[in-house]
């Protein structure tokens, strides 16, 4: 690693290791992930610097194996959250102070920690709970949140290094000052790495912060709370609680040094708690800062001159890695009819060769989604699609959640562009397709931009040049990550920066510095050198 500014490490991405057959990699995650697997946690809440049992908890069992029980968690009441709160502005006193190279070192630690000692445990925690493939808990749970908080460390140095303009009369300088009061995290449970990245990089910039996990993300949320305390991070700064999202969050924002939201989770929910600050605005003693990445219903788009395996694959890789479950997964497509033929056929090859199973066997492309209430709602719109006139099943279909929760990669086939699978957001491995005739490709943009009011990411395939610069200004304002030749997912940290606008959220970009701007109040400071003596201006005359 080279030097960045005040010699901060220049951050360079996590290279992904293999987990070939034979390697020593992929020897370490099996036998880490069986004896995760083989035995049972305890997690606590974790609360200025303490393990906080409640007594109260619930169970933890992986989606692939439902039955088998892997630990259990505590749940809150609303004294911890109060707690939580409380322990957070006393520790910002001091944390808020501390140099900022300081924090730096505690969270280029983090990523050490992980990119060694705990990358098997991380790995294997992220497999277990949220039922991921070794190489999907890889570019998460490992490389991800490693770019995040090293990339991030070189984003707060720009960041600081950006400063006004002075001059011989005066010294100009920005302070970058974390939030009033304290921030709260709130995380989903598809990415260890933005579960870990929501609070770190708030607490990076001098910000305290309580954070609530997704109860189906507990398991490694432990072991993330484990790196952070290992790398140094102090009591108070970082607070995780578990329980009933209603009663935390009323508990958060009814405090008047709520100061911030950073939130990755449903449009809906997000909805419901950008209105809950507003109605408590005249509550805060300074305006929140809200900053959330909710859902998608992400599109590839074909033009007549696309390669029908490239597109295929598109398909394939972007609507069922990590069973579909990516705000960014592909979940409709528009294919050009000359071209249907080949991809159909494509398709269905690839589909038909997927091994689906618990992520132990390393053969397996497909796991189980994550929960049952997932399982039922994939299931209901199955069904609907073999009953609809309109929609047919082309391959895929079946589902099965007697051990775990598995549902195959189902391909709809729809005649009608609106049909309810092209518009529904359903965060599972189930793709809709529309074929559209050759000649209507500017119709197919406009019905691409209009179909959805998600605006996440979105690809076009092409070899035409003109096609690919008219779909880029025609579905401008549908996606804020948009791909060219390529599946609509895998954005990496400092080469991608992550997030979409209209319902998919507020766009300020993960794995950049426009979100961590979103985390200071900065203050301007002029320094006069000879300060007046004399209110006369020299238009005044004698």
């Amino acid at each position: 690693m080279g030097k960045g500014f005040f010699n901060v490490p220049v951050a360079i991405n996590e290279p992904v290791k293999s987990y070939a057959p034979g390697s020593p990699e992929r020897e370490g995650v099996l036998e880490t992930y069986k004896a995760m697997f083989n035995s049972t946690v305890d997690v606590p809440l974790y609360i200025n610097g303490e393990d906080v049992e409640t007594g109260n908890t619930r169970t933890m069992s992986p989606p692939h194996d439902h039955k088998h029980v892997v630990g259990t968690y505590h749940v809150a009441e609303q004294k911890h959250i109060d707690y939580a709160i409380s322990t957070a502005l006393e520790a910002r006193k001091s944390w808020s102070l501390m140099p900022w190279e300081q924090r730096a070192g505690i969270f280029l630690k983090a990523a050490e920690l992980i990119a060694g000692p705990y990358r098997a445990k991380i790995n294997a925690a992220t497999m277990i709970a949220q039922s991921k493939n070794i190489f999907q808990a890889e570019i998460d749970a490992a490389c991800e949140l490693i770019d995040f908080l090293r990339f991030n460390v070189q984003f707060m140095s720009d960041i600081y290094m950006e400063q006004p303009e002075s001059t011989s009369d005066a010294w100009n300088r920005i302070e970058y000052r974390p939030l009033e009061g304290f921030t709260y995290a709130v995380t989903p449970f598809n990415f260890t790495a933005i579960a870990g990245n929501l609070p770190a990089c708030m607490a990076l910039m001098g910000n305290v912060v309580v954070w609530k996990p997704s109860d189906s993300q507990v398991y490694s949320a432990k072991v993330i709370m484990d790196v952070f305390k290992e790398a140094g991070v102090p009591a108070g700064v970082i607070n995780v609680v578990f329980g009933d999202p209603v009663m935390i969050t009323n508990t958060v924002l009814a405090s008047p040094d709520f100061s911030g939201l950073h939130f990755t989770g449903s449009t809906f929910v997000f909805k419901e708690l950008w209105k809950q600050i507003g109605n408590n605005i005249h509550n805060y003693k300074t305006y929140p800062k809200i900053v959330g990445e909710t859902g998608g219903k992400d599109f590839i788009v074909a033009h007549k001159t696309a390669n029908a395996k490239q597109v295929a694959t598109a398909i394939v890789r972007g609507a069922f890695e990590f069973q579909g479950q990516k705000c960014s997964a592909a979940s409709r497509a528009y294919i050009p009819q000359s071209l249907w033929a080949d991809v159909n056929a494509f398709v269905i090859e690839d589909v038909n060769s997927f091994k689906m199973g618990s992520p132990e066997d390393m053969s397996n492309f497909i796991t189980a989604v994550i929960h049952e209430g997932s399982f039922d709602k994939l299931a209901k719109y199955i069904d609907q699609a073999k009953a609809d006139a309109d929609a047919e099943i082309i391959v895929g279909g079946g589902y099965d959640k007697s051990k775990g929760y598995f549902i195959e990669p189902t391909v709809i086939l729809t005649s009608n562009p609106k049909y309810t699978t092209m518009s529904t957001e359903l965060f599972g491995p189930v793709i809709t397709i529309y074929v559209y005739e050759d000649d209507a490709y500017a119709e197919t943009l406009k019905l691409v931009d209009e179909t959805s009011e998600y605006a996440l990411t979105g690809a076009i395939l092409a070899t035409d040049r003109y096609a690919i610069a008219q779909a880029t200004e025609a579905l401008q304002n549908c996606a804020g990550n948009f791909y060219i030749n390529d599946k609509p997912t895998g954005a990496v940290v400092g080469q991608q920066p992550f997030g979409g606008a209209r319902a998919s959220g507020t766009n300020d970009k993960a794995g950049s510095a426009q979100n961590l701007l979103r985390w200071v109040s900065p203050r301007m400071i002029k320094e006069t050198f000879v300060t007046p003596r004399d209110y006369r201006y020299p238009f005044l005359g004698e």
